[in-house]
């Protein structure tokens, strides 16, 4: 039985998607395709444009035999968190022989090479980089010009290093190989090189390019629904237009949520110097102090951003700020958990009836506890465990108030929805 392990956030499934999971059966022969993805926020800071049961209907309806769910922490961490993760995850379940993800560039030499001058860090690289971040210089741009200097041009057609870096499913796939040579994995990497529009490109393209999730989610904000409908695979076009899916939520959906919890954190502390944000992951003192100025300037969540917004921190780092800020995700939490190996447990979201034997493979197998009904939760995980299921039952809870506000649309909570079969 050949298993291979897909991270992803699925957000919505789309035809990309489709390619990249028949390309690696299609590569690695393999028997089975099981996927960790994103619970009800994802890694870039913002909610799922759809709950996390929908889109694992739409990923198991699409081919996907297993899905399970990344802890919310990391889920929504930096890409090294989010990578290290979903390896963790997979290497604990002791059934995944390999790990496939996309590149951009599908320079696989020039990946592993970057991978490894990152794990190694040499004194040189690593002087680079400070005196870089010392000049202001974001953190994603000064790994990439430090690395420019100590990476061989790369290979045809994929461009420079710098470009290399500054490219989002690249970015992770190095993350991914990191994370494997860290832990001497024996699960194999396969790369599959991305296909269709540019990643965050938001442009309508026509029915026979792929178009990214960016571009898809603006049409289901748009309400431009043929383009949705030919970017979708049928199945999940099916699934998005059923009459019983939950409306979908984006960032400024939060708003209300952000600003009560700004005013409440702010009106728990005394000094009025941000200290009272502080301690959150991704929260520096500097981003704390800027919104501490910025409380009663109220705006939308994209528009506190942009109210933080400075040279040196990223749209997306501070977009993750707020979002832990918002769920309560605090930086000695993460810390602890990474010291844990990132995951307490392995959580089905859904599986497809004819991945039977890969379930009882599974629970042979794996390290880590299997929650399949969250009642058992408590009988099965210790308290570090138990703590960390909480904070993905909180988080989707309050995603699911704000599809309740937005729609007055109610779905089963953490506590009463089943594992999706199909």
């Amino acid at each position: 039985m050949k298993t291979i392990g897909i991270i992803a956030e699925y957000n919505p499934f789309h035809n990309g998607h489709l390619y990249q999971l028949r390309k690696l059966r299609s590569l690695t022969g393999a028997d089975y395709v099981i996927a960790a993805i994103s619970g009800d926020f994802v890694q870039r800071g913002k909610p799922a444009i759809y709950d996390k049961y929908t889109r694992t209907r739409m990923a198991l309806s699409a081919g996907v035999d297993l899905v399970l769910e990344l802890p919310v922490c990391f889920a929504t961490g930096s890409a090294m968190d989010f990578a290290s993760c979903g390896i963790a995850l997979f290497e604990r379940t002791g059934i995944v022989d390999m790990v496939g993800f996309g590149s951009e560039s599908g320079d696989e030499a020039l990946l592993f090479q970057a991978a490894d001058l990152l794990e190694r860090e040499p004194k040189e690289f690593s002087r680079e980089l400070q005196w870089l971040l010392r000049q202001g210089v974001s953190f994603p741009q000064a790994r990439a010009a430090a690395l420019d200097k100590y990476l061989p041009p790369a290979g045809s057609g994929s461009g420079d290093v710098a470009s290399l870096l500054s490219s989002p499913n690249d970015i992770l796939a190095i993350e991914y190989l990191r994370a494997l040579i860290r832990r001497n994995s024996l699960m194999k990497p396969v790369i599959v090189q991305r296909i269709g529009q540019e990643y965050h490109g938001t442009e309508a393209v026509d029915r026979h390019t792929a178009a990214s999730a960016s571009a898809i989610r603006r049409a289901v904000r748009e309400k431009t629904f043929d383009m949705v409908s030919q970017q979708l695979p049928k199945e999940v076009a099916e699934i998005l237009f059923d009459k019983n899916t939950p409306v979908p939520v984006f960032s400024d959906d939060l708003t209300a949520l952000i600003n009560s919890r700004l005013l409440e954190l702010s009106e728990s502390g005394s000094s009025g110097n941000g200290r009272s944000f502080e301690g959150y992951a991704d929260m520096t003192p500097e981003l704390a102090a800027r919104l501490q100025r910025n409380v009663l300037n109220f705006s939308t969540f994209t528009g506190r951003i942009l109210q933080l917004k400075t040279r040196g921190y990223t749209y997306t780092r501070i977009s993750r700020a707020l979002l832990h800020l918002l769920l309560g995700i605090t930086a000695e939490k993460t810390d602890h958990y990474r010291k844990k190996d990132y995951v307490c447990y392995a959580r089905i979201l859904g599986f497809r009836r004819q991945a039977a034997p890969l379930l009882s493979r599974l629970k042979q197998s794996s390290s880590l506890p299997l929650i399949t009904k969250t009642a058992h939760a408590g009988k099965i995980l210790d308290t570090d465990g138990l703590a960390m299921l909480q904070m993905d039952f909180h988080a989707s809870h309050m995603y699911q108030s704000v599809i309740f506000a937005k729609s007055g649309q109610t779905i089963s909570n953490e506590y009463t929805q089943s594992v999706i079969i199909v």
